[in-house]
């Protein structure tokens, strides 16, 4: 198994060895899905036997005490967790903080236009402060700079890293879990991080649960948690967890997200071109999109939705476990097994055609007014928020950020490659990763944002005025 880049290895054997590939890890068997038959199949049609995950004991038993959601064993405490961020985050109660986010896009254009350069550091201070907004409430972070952001970012990298195979030794060999703390280093400092990290949690829903006596803060998703904690059967530090896990998780994905959208946007000019064209038609130059918009904007949500499945930001999704003996199409899969979704094999599989290619138009009827989405895919278009009972609960926070983000984007600026000191072209690379466990994103690159006219600055700066006072 290569350390690097291993689900495009995987995709490869998929070509010669099939859909279905087993790997036998030291007597660990692990089964790679490459197709959206078999996953969907498997973790969707079947979900009620693949929902648990892997034993990570570095990251879910000792930093973080079961209480990520995304790595939390298949249990009571992971169904209630999943009901409460639900609950909070569905479809329909993501609405309600749609004024988070298009403040926070104003203030993004701001950045942008006085500091383009810093392109991708903004869309981190754009997504953490809206996230952490909707989470918490609260002011917006104002610039990149911001502890919580480099907190929540330390904190997310911390425990991703320690879920990467091979990373600790215990995941190997479980027996060393046994040892005593004086004589295990990694114990201590798991300890220690879960303790710092609970704290760091605790402190944010804490001011939820102050303005909340004090006075009527707006919706937030701490908010609903704390009105609901005994409903949902969580205790204090659960919730906190919860809320937190939430915000990094969000967080790092969505971020690496928008980097991969700043590519496309960068190596597709054509596209664009009718992202913008599309855009000036039916907002034009005399105020910001927002999201009322949206359903008069398919070429848009057809761009986005286009780059989630050419590149994906976490390729090989997390691992699920199957939790009793089954087969399929004459395979045996052994109770046990670890089960890997090859997200960006499956994005190229029978669904799509021409797969390599660029395509938003095919996510669009023959008029291209209306999107065609695949209800297997959640009504996604694609199979990069998961599936089953374990596809990402915050699908729905992410689409919104990327949506509006991009669309104040590309109304408000010119997105074109840079030049070298002999006037060439910087063209970035779609091929060279940036891998750091789960999640994965291009290596950084220059280009030049201009914006189209003085409108976009004068508007973002009226419109945040607006929405902070």
């Amino acid at each position: 198994m290569p350390k690097k880049n291993s689900w495009l290895s995987m995709h490869e054997w998929s070509k010669t060895i099939g859909p279905v590939v087993h790997l036998n890890m030291a007597g660990q068997p692990v089964i790679v899905l490459n197709t959206n038959e078999a996953a969907v199949e498997l973790l969707e049609r079947r979900s009620h036997l693949y929902s648990d995950r892997p034993r990570l004991i570095m990251t879910n038993e000792l930093m973080t005490q079961g209480m990520v959601v995304g790595f939390a064993r298949f249990g009571e405490l992971w169904k209630r967790f999943r009901k409460a961020a639900h609950a909070g985050i569905n479809i329909r109660a993501v609405e309600a903080y749609y004024p988070i986010m298009e403040r926070e896009a104003s203030l993004l254009v701001q950045e942008l236009c006085k500091d383009p350069n810093s392109w991708d550091d903004h869309y981190h201070r754009y997504v953490a402060s809206s996230i952490f907004g909707f989470l918490y409430g609260g002011q917006p972070m104002m610039n990149k700079d911001e502890p919580i952001v480099h907190k929540i970012n330390d904190c997310m990298h911390r425990i991703t890293g320690a879920a990467v195979p091979g990373a600790y030794l215990v995941d190997t060999f479980p027996v060393l879990k046994k040892l005593p703390d004086w004589a295990a280093k990694w114990k201590r400092e798991a300890k220690y991080w879960f303790r710092k990290d609970s704290n760091m949690f605790v402190e944010w829903l804490d001011r939820v649960r102050a303005d909340m006596k004090t006075g009527d803060p707006p919706p937030s998703f701490g908010r609903a948690l704390l009105n609901g904690q005994q409903h949902f059967g969580l205790n204090d530090i659960q919730t906190a967890w919860l809320g937190g896990s939430l915000f990094g998780a969000g967080s790092d994905a969505t971020a690496g997200s928008l980097r991969w959208v700043m590519l496309a946007i960068t190596l597709f000019p054509e596209k664009v071109k009718k992202v913008q064209d599309e855009l000036d038609l039916v907002i034009g130059r005399d105020r910001l999109p927002n999201f009322s918009d949206r359903e008069n904007l398919p070429y848009l949500r057809a761009f986005c939705r286009e780059v989630m499945r050419w590149r994906t930001v976490a390729p090989i999704g997390v691992p699920h476990r199957l939790m009793e003996d089954d087969w399929y199409e004459g395979y045996y899969l052994p109770k046990g097994s670890i089960v890997l979704s090859n997200i960006y094999s499956i994005n190229r599989s029978t669904a799509f055609s021409d797969a390599d290619s660029f395509i938003p138009e095919r996510f669009l009827n023959s008029e291209g007014t209306f999107e065609i989405l695949q209800p297997e895919t959640h009504n996604q278009g694609h199979y990069t928020f998961g599936f089953g009972r374990r596809a990402c609960a915050g699908m729905h926070i992410a689409n919104n950020l990327i949506f509006i983000a991009i669309a104040h984007l590309l109304w408000g600026f010119n997105v074109r490659k840079a030049k070298d000191e002999d006037g060439v072209d910087i063209t970035p690379s779609a091929t060279d990763y940036h891998d750091t466990g789960l999640i994965v994103r291009p290596h950084l690159w220059k280009v030049d944002i201009v914006p189209r006219g003085s409108e976009p600055l004068n508007m973002a700066q009226e419109r945040f005025a607006q929405a902070t006072h």
